[in-house]
């Protein structure tokens, strides 16, 4: 990568670095600075890290190693930065209030190179001041060593006043998600568990397309059969090694994700029927799950019309990226009901949380707030009521979250079916994979869990009229 083109594009200050001749310029490795400007970016910018990185990537002329090593540094560190906040307040005299953003995020990096990974301690250290220098300027190298020394020094042990914060602070999670675990389970151990496994890196999973690709083709690139998957395969390598993901005809989708889509299907075409279905993906961006049923209907149900609404125009455009645009549409969901159109099989894929994939987007769980929460509930309840002004008078309706948390989950089944006493809950039992039967609740919805599954914690129930 070239640092001078990265400053260029504003992606770095380096106004602090002396030109001096005879002072040495700092030289941080290609890695960390772009595992800085990913870190950067998500935390100042909004941006992504699933989305980013791959963009940053094709950028850069990094190897599969500093590929690998970029993706553990960054995604910990976002994943983390809550416990190494704490520790960089502990360390330092300042408030981190007064310190400059662009040093605490790299003392974040630092730290976790310290506490997550395998590198040398003075490697740590020293990179991690080159990174300071060359971003920040030289005078805060000093500070960063300082603080980094501290930390490498410090073996005491922390006490916390009660479980959530110690499970908050050493698991790196808000206290208001630790508690929604809590709620929901009921078991501080089991809580500790979840935690953990949203800590923990996860391979990706692949879905191979019907008509498109083949599990047996993806496989030939490299990876394993993803059980409790029909098309899925479990990569151990970048998504962008397999010829079928570049050219659209397979996926990058978690298991989670694909198990939904399966069951929502098995469920859907069980109820033997002499003329074609009409689908609608009311959620659709940015295209996973539209993906997954467009390519299993267009395979098994030719005859079946599906069509992916979306509110944003961008991820429209990432829909139709994935199924013809022609079955596309731009809109919001709780406006659907004036097009007059009625549909047999609805899934409203609901805006959540997403406190159920926090492993794989370790940016959310700082995005997310109690607040958003408040407002999220509101529209899932109004996507729901709209499915039911526009659903056939035999037709099914899939609510599913990516989030297990109460008042997105179970809270607004009982809500729906307390409004809407002509529908009642289809028990997925009968539907799910065999693997997966020990999810499905005893109200008959199904919840995912990453510590049990390898898995999203997806959430999906699924209505019909009485």
């Amino acid at each position: 990568m070239d640092l001078n083109l990265l400053a260029v594009r504003g992606l770095v200050k380096v106004s602090g670095v002396s030109s001096s001749p005879t002072r040495k310029r700092p030289a941080p490795s290609a890695s960390r600075l772009l595992a800085y400007t990913l870190i950067h970016q998500v935390n100042h910018e909004g941006a992504y890290a699933n989305l980013r990185l791959p963009n940053l990537f094709e950028s850069s002329s990094l190897d599969e190693r500093d590929r690998a090593f970029v993706t553990e540094l960054s995604y910990g560190t976002l994943r983390m930065q809550g416990k190494y906040d704490a520790a960089i307040a502990r360390y330092s005299d300042r408030e981190l209030s007064k310190i400059d953003p662009a040093i605490i995020d790299i003392l974040r990096m630092g730290m976790h190179e310290i506490y997550g990974m395998r590198t040398p301690e003075h490697a740590s250290v020293s990179q991690t001041v080159e990174l300071a220098k060359y971003v920040v300027g030289e005078s805060s190298g000093t500070f960063v060593n300082a603080i980094l020394r501290s930390a490498l020094r410090d073996e005491s042990i922390h006490s916390y006043p009660d479980e959530i914060s110690r499970l908050s602070s050493e698991y790196s999670h808000p206290r208001w998600i630790v508690q929604s675990f809590y709620d929901l389970v009921k078991d501080w151990s089991r809580v500790e568990s979840i935690l953990m496994s949203n800590n923990e890196a996860a391979s990706p999973h692949l879905v191979a397309w019907p008509d498109e690709s083949t599990q047996e083709e993806l496989l030939a690139d490299g990876g394993e059969l993803l059980s409790g998957t029909r098309f899925g395969v479990l990569s151990h390598q970048p998504p962008r090694n397999y010829l079928a993901v570049r050219e659209r005809r397979a996926g990058v989708q978690d298991r989670g994700s694909q198990v939904i889509g399966e069951t929502f299907l098995q469920t859907a075409c069980a109820i033997p029927l002499s003329h074609s279905l009409s689908w609608l993906d009311m959620c659709a961006g940015p295209g996973g799950k539209a993906a997954y049923v467009y390519h299993s209907l267009h395979a098994q149900r030719p005859a079946d019309k599906f069509t992916a609404n979306e509110i944003s125009e961008h991820r429209a455009g990432l829909v139709a990226q994935v199924i013809p645009s022609s079955n596309v549409i731009v809109g919001s969901g709780q406006d659907l009901a004036l097009l007059s159109q009625k549909y047999d099989r609805i899934m409203v894929d609901a805006p959540c949380t997403g406190l159920g994939a926090l492993r794989r987007r370790p940016e959310s769980r700082w995005r997310r707030t109690m607040e958003d929460l408040k407002e999220l509930v509101v529209i899932q309840r109004e996507l729901l009521d709209s499915a039911t002004k526009i659903l056939s008078e035999d037709g099914l309706i899939a609510y599913v979250t990516c989030s297990p948390h109460l008042a997105e989950t179970r809270i607004q089944v009982a809500d729906f079916l307390y409004r809407h006493k002509d529908f009642e809950i289809v028990n997925l039992n009968d539907f799910v994979s065999p693997e997966f039967k020990h999810s499905v609740q005893n109200d008959g919805t199904l919840q995912m869990w990453t510590d049990i599954d390898d898995a999203d914690a997806m959430f999906m129930a699924i209505f019909k009229r009485k």
